[in-house]
């Protein structure tokens, strides 16, 4: 009788798989961005009817069938270069309607832009991708430009497409055919047997959560522990002769940093949960860079990456080539200490951690590594600086390159793809369309690329 109860079971799950529908959004005549928004909602892009003649609909079903099947909060939308669609705001309020976060790309008339929340690809990965896919000499026709920047995005951001979608490509409810057949057939030929295997399975990867949160403990904690130590030798004080409203507001910000640095780390239940930890620590020690610089007069810092040899030493203030024992040679940011050490052939203070065969340097220590690291270099530099490196390779794998560690240790989530509203950082968003336009959007990206 049970056993008919699980074949009645899998029939019915093989019975609601859906047929197969377009992945690119219908595109009724677009009166504005409210309705854009309202289509990228449904599907990953939309192609307005004033520029179809940028797109095909078989080139907009092929592009928008490739985002779904990696299963990521990419938008992309192709739209005219009208009144309807103001450059200054565009992106920024695109992204405020649809009111999902993820990585947003407009193709609109023959300019190009993008912006992402900062939980699913870093400001600077955005702006390199930007970069790569306007470069002199590329293709600028709309098909070859989108199919460039969404094939080079994918396996850098981070989050999961959104329900709204229907899940992967042909599918429905965010379930495929094949997965419920799947289910079905697992139901049937497992039974008990399956679900035990599951049981040991989940036990090992919690085992493996612990030792590997462990082993992060240890560095983080010496790394908010060394931020706390700059808070205090830089001793400043908000109402000391000189201080102004700018300086305290660093001050503030680094503060902020710091309590939530320790906040985050306390409640740390997955390795993963690391990478908003090292976040707050790089944006914490920016913020004192940008305070020691207003006390001493001197010109602000750029907002850089922190020093890929020991982000502890701040800030980086170049870039510097730099090959790992038997590696190829890259450009990695640094600090001047270690670019001043590299120019006299020395080698540069890397950071180690322990493991099983002693200190490390933490690009050779293992996969746990992985989040901390990503919070420090954010989504696109990470696999380029780490090539060649025990964690590079570990990036490189499909099943760790998309979360840094979170396809390898279960339990956290990015928040992309997720419903957020009107709630995100529009300095993410925004910047130079790269025509010589004009507009800020934001402000949070161009870098004079008008």
């Amino acid at each position: 009788m049970r056993f008919r109860v699980l074949l009645a079971s899998a029939a019915a799950l093989i019975a609601l798989a859906p047929v197969a529908t377009a992945t690119a959004t219908a595109a009724p005549a677009a009166s504005g961005v409210a309705e854009v928004a309202a289509a990228l909602k449904k599907a990953p892009v939309y192609v307005d009817p004033g520029a179809a003649g940028q797109l095909s609909a078989a080139q907009a079903d092929a592009l928008a069938k490739k985002i779904k099947d990696a299963d990521r909060p990419l938008f992309v939308a192709v739209l005219p270069a009208t009144s309807a669609f103001p450059k200054d705001t565009l992106l920024r309020n695109l992204r405020t309607d649809t009111g999902v976060t993820g990585l947003y790309a407009v193709r609109l008339g023959d300019a190009f832009n993008a912006g992402a929340d900062r939980k699913v690809m870093s400001q600077q990965a955005v702006e390199n991708l930007k970069s790569a896919v306007r470069a002199p000499g590329t293709a600028t026709d709309a098909s070859t430009q989108l199919n460039a920047f969404v094939d080079q995005a994918l396996p850098t951001m981070r989050g999961h497409a959104p329900s709204s979608w229907g899940g992967g490509s042909g599918s429905n409810g965010g379930v495929s055919s094949a997965a419920l057949i799947a289910t079905g057939a697992v139901v049937v030929a497992g039974g008990a047997g399956a679900y035990a295997l599951v049981r040991r399975s989940r036990r090992k990867k919690a085992e493996e959560e612990r030792a590997a949160l462990q082993r992060l403990q240890v560095v983080v904690d010496e790394d908010i522990t060394a931020f706390g130590e700059e808070l205090d030798r830089l001793d400043f004080h908000p109402a000391e002769a000189g201080a102004d409203d700018a300086m305290r507001a660093d001050y503030e910000r680094a503060l902020d940093s710091y309590e939530t640095s320790k906040s985050l780390m306390a409640a740390a239940q997955h390795p993963g949960d690391v990478r908003g930890v090292t976040q707050a620590l790089e944006d914490g020690r920016f913020s004192l860079a940008t305070l020691a610089a207003r006390r001493e007069h001197k010109p602000l810092p750029e907002r850089r990456a922190p020093c890929f040899f020991d982000p502890r030493h701040g800030p980086s203030v170049q870039d510097a080539t730099w090959a790992p024992a038997g590696g190829a040679a890259r450009e990695v940011p640094v600090c001047l200490a270690d670019a001043t050490r590299l120019r006299d052939g020395q080698d540069p203070m890397v950071r180690e951690v322990d493991t099983d065969q002693g200190r490390r340097p933490y690009y050779d220590a293992g996969p746990a590594y992985g989040p901390w690291a990503g919070g420090y270099f954010g989504g696109g530099m990470l696999p380029g600086l780490l090539m060649g490196t025990m964690l590079g390779s570990m990036l490189s794998t499909p099943a760790y390159a998309a979360d840094y560690g979170g396809a390898d240790f279960a339990g956290q989530n990015y928040d992309g793809g997720d419903v957020s509203g009107a709630d995100f950082n529009s300095s993410d968003f925004g910047g130079g369309w790269g025509d010589g336009g004009g507009g800020g959007d934001g402000g949070g990206f161009g870098g004079g690329d008008w």
